[in-house]
């Protein structure tokens, strides 16, 4: 019906310095070993939600780490991005550094990164949320969420009590409408097993049309579009805006404590949110992830061995890039029934038998 173009350990040494303006630079090495005694330097510049956003730049990162870990002659560091205007410089920082890959991350890091490429067809590239380019010295790392988005649209519905449920983004962007688009049609199959009429707020997926807080960083926002959500009646709200998704937390936690009694809940996105944002976990029915970490390891491995060819990973339910967390808390309260059929659903997506509107990201 439409095409979208996207796709979205602990170190034994940090060093944080200034770069770039107010970027920062963190650096740990592999094994134990300091960085000198390293061969191999993977650099990795976040996008503007920071290294601890919660979501994607600290999967990212946590990817690079774990890289460095399970390899002593590879070294990992980071810039940080407060701005747009950081993403050139940063990277450019890094092709002086001889990087032997640079990772960058997300969606609107594309035309930095690749033209960096461009005018470096020698220096190795991965970014995290972009589709494939031409290039082959560029690594694309995307993940079809509309497809775990459409097991949280499924799950939300089944587990409604008011018949409406509410998503919202941080920009709207194709690696994140994608998981709005899965999220509407999953709640819109549950209807159809059901015949039920739960409503989606804040997306309309025919027209492309939602909420957006124009932010992956101001959490306030994320808390006043939730309340609104509340007041409207949604008692399962999805934020797909990394750590502003903290905001939507907060709004359902001051609810809770108002009400006396938990009946508004919510799903993380990207990561495990009972790990990354645990002080929340009562409230996260689940998470809709992506393997980000896994899959940025394995590119700076890849890099590091002489493998890197370049191209596009798609994570996939098939093939674990993109899954529902565990339920943690909520494991004794989603009905069997439920969990059983989200199961099947799953599995009827893998073999073709379910068909998302919303298509792949390359």
């Amino acid at each position: 019906m439409k095409k979208l173009i996207t796709a979205a350990v602990a170190a034994s040494a940090l060093v944080v310095l200034t770069a770039c303006g107010s970027a920062t630079n963190g650096s740990s090495s592999g094994g134990g070993g300091g960085t000198t005694a390293t061969k191999f330097l993977g650099c990795m510049v976040t996008d503007t939600g920071g290294i601890d956003d919660k979501s994607f730049n600290a999967s990212s990162w946590q990817g690079m780490q774990e890289a460095a870990q399970a390899n002593s002659k590879i070294s990992v560091k980071y810039l940080s991005s407060t701005s747009t205007a950081n993403y050139a410089p940063n990277i450019s920082a890094f092709l002086g550094q001889k990087c032997g890959i640079i990772v960058t991350v997300g969606f609107l890091m594309a035309d930095a990164t690749q033209t960096a490429a461009k005018a470096n067809a020698t220096a190795k590239f991965a970014i995290v949320d972009y589709p494939k380019f031409p290039q082959t010295n560029i690594d694309s790392l995307v993940f079809n969420t509309v497809q775990d988005g459409f097991l949280g649209g499924y799950l939300a519905a089944g587990m409604s009590k008011t018949g409406k449920v509410a998503t919202f983004g941080g920009q709207k962007l194709p690696t994140v409408t994608i998981y709005m688009d899965g999220f509407a049609d999953g709640v819109a199959y549950y209807n159809t097993q059901h015949h039920k009429s739960v409503t989606v707020l804040g997306w309309n997926e025919q027209t492309q049309a939602g909420e957006f807080t124009n932010s992956f960083t101001n959490l306030t926002l994320g808390q006043t579009i939730t309340q609104q959500f509340i007041q409207e009646g949604a008692d399962v709200i999805f934020p797909v805006a990394g750590g502003v998704g903290l905001g939507a937390a907060k709004a359902v936690q001051d609810y809770d404590n108002a009400q006396g009694s938990q009946k508004v809940n919510m799903m993380w996105v990207d990561t495990d949110g009972c790990v990354s944002a645990a002080q929340y976990c009562k409230y996260f029915i689940t998470s809709v992830e992506k393997g980000i970490q896994s899959a940025v390891k394995t590119a700076v491995q890849q890099a590091a061995d002489g493998t890197f060819k370049g191209g596009a990973y798609v994570g996939t339910l098939a093939n674990g890039g993109v899954a529902l967390a565990p339920y943690h808390d909520f494991a004794s309260q989603i009905p069997a029934s439920l969990q059983s059929e989200i199961n099947t659903v799953k599995q009827d997506i893998i073999n073709g038998t379910i068909t998302p509107v919303t298509k792949s990201p390359v």
